[in-house]
């Protein structure tokens, strides 16, 4: 083959190879309140009533939920996500974090925040809150990378970053209002 034939054909070889390369695309981040999805688990012929058992986990998700954000019952909504049997999901972990970081309890909230991102690593809200911990902790670099993650993940629009980034603006040693 000669020389001209050898560079078409690796003209057309990466062509071809980034024709199908896969597309890179913005994560956006689900909104908190919803329940993660059910573990992918086979099911028995002998359930009797399919889905019931996520149904209920949804229902005592969103029940800690309320006794997080709305009647701020930190230590009720850690008993009703551990009960739930899925605190190995980001979206669970991440709760119990944020509830025992509201608890003052900041060396157990941050083995959960850290346990949500080893779980799901592109769970924006958990690097939000745990980005708010670093801010509390007075760590601003660390702070500011969770910032960045997030950039990554949902973009520079969302709450999450948006929540993170005034946090930042901030002095240090000023109280967070989130």
């Amino acid at each position: 083959m000669n020389k001209l034939a050898i560079r078409l054909l690796t003209l057309a070889m990466l062509s071809l190879a980034l024709a199908a390369a896969p597309v890179v695309s913005v994560v956006y981040a689900a909104a908190d309140n919803d329940p993660p999805p059910p573990p992918k688990k086979k099911k028995k012929s002998s359930e009797a009533r399919p889905g019931s058992e996520q149904t209920a986990f949804a229902d005592g998700y969103r029940a800690a939920y309320a006794a997080i954000y709305q009647r701020h019952d930190y230590s009720s909504a850690i008993a009703q996500l551990k009960a739930l049997g899925r605190d190995d999901t980001a979206a669970v972990a991440n709760l119990i974090g944020y509830s025992y970081r509201q608890l003052g309890d900041y060396k157990v909230s941050q083995i959960w925040y850290e346990r949500a991102l080893k779980a799901d690593p592109n769970h924006v809200k958990t690097w939000q809150y745990y980005g708010l911990w670093q801010v509390e902790q007075g760590n601003r670099d660390q702070a500011q990378y969770h910032l960045n993650r997030i950039a990554q993940l949902s973009g520079t629009n969302s709450e999450e970053y948006r929540s993170l980034a005034a946090a930042l603006e901030k002095p240090p040693g000023t109280g967070l209002v989130y």
